[in-house]
C-alpha cells in the first residue's frame, strides 16, 4: 500500500474523478486529523481519520451512488469521543472511478476497509454500515472478527423477506439485460435502470431516488445533500457499481441467514419505520438471526442518521460504550439553582442582551449560577463581563466562521447560510446534549439557539429541565430575486416550525419575543399558513425590547463624551459594523468616503470599529482616520456620537435608537431579516436612515454623513425595562 504512487491505469478499469462544475464546500464541524490514500492493485480510496481514544469506529461506504458525507451527522459527534475512520466508497468521492464490475464485488469494499484499517494503524474497531454497506460490514465480521468490535446496520440491504430475496435474485440474473437495455418506462422503479443512467437519465433518477429515500415532511436540505453527493459521480460508475454487486451479494434467502449468522459480534439495527428502500421487517430479521438491537425509528424513511441524527447518534453511543453514566436528575447537596444559558454567536447582539438579562436574573434567584454554552465572539462579552463558560464550549464548532465563509461583497444569503449550517448545528446540540447527559440544570434558556429549539423539539424526550426560548424575529422570509423556489423552501421551514409547536406545545416552558407585537412584520409564515404576528401572539409572551443598557445611567452626554476622550469641537463618526467578520466591504466603503467627508464636515473624527473578527490591519488607514479593533461596551461610544454608520443588524441600530443618535445603516444584500425584520421594526421607531450598498459610492456616503450628523432626531421611546421583563419570565420557572 501506499499514500503517494499514483495507480497505474490500463485499459478503461480505473478512470480519475471526472472534472465537474465546482460547488462551494459546505464548512465542517469537524475537519480531519490525517487523510490519506491506500492502494489495492491500482486502485486508490481515500481516507480520513478523526479523534483519538481506545475504540475507534470505521464508518463504511455505502453505496457508490454517495461518499462519506453521508456521516456528516455522526463524524464530529464520535470524534470527541472515539477514533473516527471514514473512506469514501470506489467510484464517489475522492476515490477512484472503475468501470470494470467485478472492481464492486463487496469483497473489494471489505478489503478496502481491511487496507485503511491497517494504514490507520487499527486493529479492531466497530464497523457502522449504512444500506448496501450491511453486506460488506457482514463480511468483515464473518471472515475477519478478530478486526471488528461490533456491527451497527442503519437501513440495512438485507433482502430475507421473500419478496426482497426474489428481486435480488432477478436483479442477479438479469443483471445484464438490465444494463445493455432502455428500460420499460422511465417512471418509477423504471428509473432504475443501469441503461437509462448510462444514456442521459442519471440526474433524473438521483433526484427521484432522494425524494424516495428521505420522504419525511420537510427534508429539502436533507434531498438537497443526497442529490449534489450523487452527482459527485457519473451514472456509468453507478451502472458498473450495481452490476459488481448483483454479482456478489448472496443470492438466496438461505444464503443471506447464513451469511448473517457467521456474524458473533454484537450487533445494532437502526432502522425506520417508513423506510421504502429496505423495508422495516428487513431490518428486523437480520436483528432476529443475529441477536441484536433493533432501534426503530418510527416514522422515518431510508436515513434515520441523516433525518433523525439525534436518535441514530444516542443508539450508536450507548452501543460503543454502554458503561453507566451519572444521573444528572440527582440534586446537589447545596440546593442551589442552575442555569445553562445558549447565546446566539452570530454577531454580539445577543451576548449585550442576554448578559443584561442574567444580571437581572441573578437579583430575583438568590444563589443562582449560570454556566455559558457559547463562542467566539460571544465569548469575549462574557469574558469581559466575568461570566463563567462552560469549559465544553471549546467543542462547539463557530457558527460565525461558516456564516462569514458565505458571505460576498456586502451580500449574505442568510437563509440559505443558515441551512447550510445544518453540520454544525448538529455537532452543537450534540455538545449541548453531552453537558446535560452529565450534569444537572434546573434552567435551559436558548436565545435564537436554533439547534437546541429544533433538536429539542425533533426529540422531547431528551428534555430534561424547564427550557425557555427566545428571539427578535419569527418567520424565514424570502427574498425577492428568489423565486418560487425559495418562497417553497422558506414556507417549508416555517411550516415546520408551526407543527413542531403545535405537536409539543409544552416543551418550550417560556417563548419570549424580545420586542413588542407591532416589531412583527405584516407578513405570512406561508401560503395556507398563518400571520407571522396572529401566530407570534398566540405562542409568545413580550418582554419589550432588550437594549442591555439604560441609556439613563450613562448620565450626561458631554460628560461621558469627555470620559471617552472626544473633544467638545469635535464631530465624532462611529463606524461599526457588529460581532461577525461580514462587514469588511462596508467598512472599506466608508473608509474610502472619509478624505471627502472630511472636507465636507469641519471637524470630522472617524472612528472604525473593525470588531474582534477582522483585522484592523487589514484595513486601508488613511492619515486622521482611527480604526480599532474589539471595543467591550461599545454602546457607550454610540451614545456619545454625533453619528454612526453601522450595518442593518437589529442589536447596534436599537442601541443608537434607544440612545437618541443618528445614524445610516446598510442592510446587507439577501439578509432577510435585516432587509426586513429590522427595517420594519426602525420604521416603526422613526430611526436611521436607510442607504444601498450598491448605490453608495463613498461620495454619496460622504454626503450623507454630512446630511446627517449631528442632527436631532425624534424616534420613538425605546422601553428600558426589558432585561427586568425577560428576566421575571424566566425567574418563574426556577
Amino acid at each position: 500500500m501506499s499514500t503517494t504512487t499514483e495507480p497505474a491505469l490500463t485499459q478503461d478499469e480505473v478512470m480519475p474523478e471526472p472534472a465537474r462544475e465546482e460547488r462551494p464546500e459546505q464548512s465542517r464541524a469537524r475537519y480531519p486529523d490525517a487523510e490519506g490514500f491506500i492502494e489495492r492493485d491500482g486502485v486508490r480510496v481515500f481516507w480520513e481519520s478523526y479523534g483519538q481514544g481506545e475504540v475507534t469506529v470505521l464508518f463504511l461506504p455505502t453505496w457508490t451512488l454517495v461518499h462519506s458525507r453521508i456521516w456528516k451527522a455522526q463524524i464530529p459527534y464520535f470524534a470527541r469521543h472515539f477514533r473516527v475512520i471514514t473512506f469514501d466508497p470506489r467510484g464517489n468521492g475522492r476515490s477512484d472511478r472503475l468501470l470494470d464490475p467485478e472492481a464492486y464485488d463487496e469483497r473489494e469494499f471489505a478489503q478496502d476497509a481491511l487496507a485503511v484499517m491497517d494504514e490507520c494503524g487499527v486493529r479492531e474497531a466497530f464497523c457502522v454500515g449504512l444500506s448496501t454497506g450491511t453486506q460488506r460490514g457482514l463480511l468483515l465480521a464473518a471472515e475477519h472478527p478478530e478486526r471488528v468490535s461490533g456491527l451497527v446496520f442503519v437501513g440495512p440491504m438485507f433482502p430475507i423477506s421473500p419478496l426482497r430475496s426474489l428481486k435480488a435474485r432477478l436483479a442477479r440474473r438479469f443483471a445484464d439485460a438490465l444494463a445493455t437495455r432502455p428500460p420499460l418506462t422511465t417512471r418509477g422503479w423504471g428509473k432504475y435502470s443501469p441503461h437509462y443512467w448510462e444514456h442521459g437519465g442519471y440526474a433524473d433518477f438521483v433526484q427521484w431516488w432522494a425524494d424516495k429515500m428521505l420522504p419525511e415532511p420537510h427534508s429539502t436540505k436533507q434531498i438537497e445533500d443526497a442529490v449534489a453527493w450523487s452527482l459527485d459521480t457519473e451514472g456509468k460508475h453507478v451502472a458498473a457499481s450495481v452490476r459488481g454487486s448483483a454479482l456478489a451479494t448472496p443470492p438466496t434467502r438461505r444464503a443471506q441467514r447464513a451469511l448473517a449468522e457467521r456474524a458473533r459480534c454484537p450487533v445494532l439495527v437502526i432502522h425506520g419505520t417508513k423506510d421504502t428502500i429496505t423495508p422495516y421487517t428487513d431490518g428486523k430479521a437480520l436483528a432476529k438471526i443475529t441477536g441484536g438491537k433493533l432501534e426503530t425509528v418510527e416514522r422515518a424513511g431510508h436515513l434515520p442518521h441523516v433525518r433523525k441524527p439525534v436518535q441514530a447518534n444516542l443508539a450508536m453511543r450507548e452501543f460503543f460504550e454502554p458503561a453507566p453514566r451519572r444521573d444528572p436528575t440527582v440534586h446537589r447537596s447545596d440546593g442551589r439553582k442552575r442555569a445553562l444559558y445558549i447565546s446566539s454567536p452570530i454577531g454580539l447582539g445577543h451576548a449585550q442582551r442576554d448578559v443584561a438579562i442574567a444580571r437581572e436574573l441573578r437579583s430575583l434567584v438568590d444563589g443562582l449560577e449560570i454556566d455559558w454554552l457559547a463562542q467566539d465572539p460571544v465569548t469575549r462579552v462574557l469574558a469581559q463581563e466575568g461570566e463563567r463558560i462552560h469549559p465544553a464550549s471549546e467543542h462547539l464548532a463557530n457558527e460565525s466562521r461558516h456564516i462569514e465563509s458565505e458571505s460576498a461583497e456586502h451580500d449574505l444569503h442568510c437563509f440559505q447560510a443558515i441551512r447550510r449550517m445544518d453540520e454544525i448545528l448538529i455537532n452543537n446540540f450534540m455538545v449541548f446534549h453531552d453537558i446535560v447527559r452529565e450534569d444537572r440544570y434546573d434552567l435551559w434558556v436558548g436565545d435564537e439557539a436554533w439547534e437546541l429549539d429544533y433538536f429539542l423539539h425533533e426529540n422531547p424526550r431528551e428534555k430534561r429541565a424547564r427550557y425557555a426560548w427566545m428571539t427578535d424575529f419569527v418567520g424565514w422570509l424570502p427574498m425577492p430575486d428568489g423565486g418560487d423556489h425559495e418562497a417553497y423552501l422558506t414556507a417549508d421551514y416555517n411550516a415546520e416550525m408551526v407543527m413542531h409547536i403545535a405537536g409539543h406545545p409544552e416543551l418550550r416552558d417560556r417563548a419570549v419575543f424580545v420586542g413588542n407585537p407591532e416589531d412583527i412584520v405584516d407578513e405570512r409564515l406561508g401560503p395556507e399558513l398563518p400571520m407571522i404576528r396572529d401566530w407570534t401572539e398566540r405562542n409568545f409572551e413580550f418582554s419589550g425590547y432588550v437594549t442591555g443598557f439604560d441609556p439613563r445611567g450613562l448620565g450626561d452626554r458631554d460628560e461621558l463624551r469627555q470620559d471617552l476622550g472626544y473633544r467638545p469641537d469635535e464631530k465624532v463618526c462611529v463606524v461599526s459594523v457588529g460581532g461577525s467578520g461580514v462587514g469588511g466591504d462596508l467598512l472599506r466603503r466608508v473608509i474610502a468616503s472619509f478624505q471627502d467627508a472630511k472636507r465636507a464636515v469641519p471637524g470630522l473624527r472617524m472612528i472604525v470599529v473593525a470588531g474582534p473578527r477582522i483585522d484592523p490591519e487589514s484595513l486601508p488607514q488613511p492619515e486622521g482616520l482611527e480604526v480599532v479593533a474589539y471595543v467591550h461596551n461599545l454602546y457607550r461610544h454610540l451614545a456619545a456620537c454625533d453619528l454612526a454608520v453601522v450595518q442593518g443588524g437589529l442589536t447596534t441600530s436599537m442601541e443608537l435608537t434607544a440612545s437618541g443618535r443618528p445614524f445610516l445603516y446598510f442592510p446587507l444584500r439577501h439578509h432577510f431579516e435585516q432587509n426586513m425584520h429590522v427595517a420594519h421594526r426602525l420604521d416603526r421607531y422613526g430611526a436611521g436612515r436607510r442607504m444601498d450598498f450598491d448605490t453608495a459610492t463613498p461620495d454619496v456616503i460622504a454626503g450623507a454623513i454630512a446630511e446627517e450628523i449631528g442632527r436631532p432626531v425624534d424616534y420613538r421611546p425605546v422601553e428600558t425595562d426589558g432585561a427586568r421583563r425577560a428576566a421575571e419570565k424566566l425567574a418563574e420557572l426556577l
